[in-house]
C-alpha cells in the first residue's frame, strides 16, 4: 500500500468530514515517484475546541511510524467544520535542493 493510501486510512481514525492526502514529493529534490513529503486537509469534529497544536498533536500520534521513517515532510490543514471554507491555503514552492523548476 502508499504512504499516502497508508495516511488516508490511519486518519480515517478521526472520522473526517473532509480528507485530502496529497503526495508533493514531485515538488522537491528527491528521487522520481518518492513519497517523502504531503500535504493534508483535514475536517473532523474532533477538532472543535481545540488549538492548532492539539489538532496537530492527534494527527502525530496517529501518524507516528511515517514520520519517524519515510515521510519527511507534512504540511497540515486542521479544521473544525464551522472554520471550513471549502479549501486550504497551497503549499509554497520548495526553496531548498538542487531541482530546478
Amino acid at each position: 500500500m502508499s504512504i499516502a493510501l497508508t495516511i488516508e486510512h490511519k486518519l480515517a481514525a478521526l472520522s473526517p468530514l473532509h480528507l485530502s492526502v496529497d503526495n508533493e514529493s514531485h515538488k522537491h529534490s528527491v528521487p522520481e515517484n518518492s513519497e517523502t513529503h504531503f500535504r493534508v486537509e483535514i475536517v473532523s469534529d474532533g477538532f472543535s475546541g481545540l488549538r492548532a497544536v492539539q489538532r496537530h498533536q492527534k494527527i502525530y500520534q496517529l501518524l507516528q511510524d511515517e514520520l519517524a521513517g519515510p515521510v519527511h515532510a507534512l504540511a497540515i490543514h486542521a479544521y473544525a467544520p464551522d472554520e471550513w471554507q471549502g479549501e486550504a491555503p497551497a503549499s509554497p514552492d520548495c526553496r531548498g535542493g538542487s531541482r530546478q523548476g
